[in-house]
């Protein structure tokens, strides 16, 4: 019997509190992977494929042949294992357009000239309203800037994967203070998200347990969120949200992973270039201060 929905798989990285998602069309057997996570630790600076490989360990016993590596954005809290998918399976790798504009800016926080600063490390630069094939299925790119200027969303048939975009409706939405982002442009993305249909499904990527929740969780509807997401439920206007999303950024810590996670993902998941004495180094800024910021 031909499948008349895609079939989503969800792989959970509690590490990073990360998902990553392996969507396929079965009946064709092609696939895509959408935000997959290298393994980090770093006390020693390994990284490992563990997890990833256990993903493309699920695609070749259902006979899936990955396709497409897909980046919700360039992230902050996990290393990309995308250029391990494409060494792996040929998968071609692919991000929102606008990541040449954080290239740039980390490019220049870490002195780091081999980063292009075009883009051209991935595949393929994603415009809005884009569309390319999973099987029979249609994969659809909203552009939904605001946690950083080059999220964007993959809408393929009853369901969409936001990234970091929304979470679930108990954890609320995503911070709006890297670089380039803009709270106003996230809520209004937000809001693009919540027009779909209320049966439609969401996937997040990302879930730390809110507080009186046993259970780790990333699927919800645009019913759900609607009804009751704590940061951007239907009676919460733009201004309330950005005041809300200003004051609330303002306690945040930085992510834990957040400099070498960045310094590997606008490389389209490379590690960077070897150094004379054949060993590679991710960078940190060191500068006088009381605190982090």
């Amino acid at each position: 019997m031909l499948e008349s929905v895609p079939a989503i798989q969800a792989f959970f990285h509690e590490a990073t509190h990360s998902v990553t998602y392996l969507v396929s069309d079965p009946n064709v057997g092609e696939a895509a992977v959408i935000d997959p996570v290298l393994d980090y630790d770093p006390r020693c600076g390994k990284v490992s494929p563990d997890f990833v490989d256990a993903i493309l360990a699920a695609a070749s016993a259902s006979g899936f042949r990955i396709v497409w590596s897909l980046e919700t954005h360039a992230h902050a809290d996990h290393l990309s294992a995308g250029n391990y998918i494409k060494q792996k399976t040929g998968a071609r790798t692919a991000i929102g357009t606008h990541i040449d504009l954080l290239q740039r800016r980390f490019r220049e926080m870490f002195n780091v000239p081999d980063v292009s600063g075009s883009g051209k490390e991935f595949d393929v630069l994603l415009e809005d309203g884009a569309s390319f094939p999973i099987g029979a299925f249609a994969m659809d790119v909203w552009s939904t800037p605001g946690h950083t200027p080059c999220c964007v969303s993959y809408r393929i048939a009853d369901a969409i994967f936001v990234g970091d975009t929304l979470f679930m409706p108990d954890s609320g939405a995503a911070r709006a203070d890297f670089p380039g982002a803009n709270a106003h442009a996230l809520y209004r993305s937000i809001r693009h998200i919540l027009d779909l249909p209320p049966e439609t499904r969401i996937f997040v990527c990302h879930d730390y347990k809110a507080p009186g929740r046993e259970q780790f969780a990333w699927e919800t509807t645009v019913a759900e969120q609607r009804a009751r997401n704590i940061h951007v439920a239907e009676d919460i206007s733009e201004n309330a949200f950005v005041a809300m999303r200003r004051a609330r950024d303002a306690t945040l810590a930085a992510p834990a992973l957040m400099y070498p996670a960045v310094q590997v993902n606008i490389r389209a998941g490379r590690l960077p270039p070897a150094e004379a004495n054949g060993r590679r180094y991710l960078k940190t800024p060191v500068e006088f201060g009381d605190d982090c910021e």
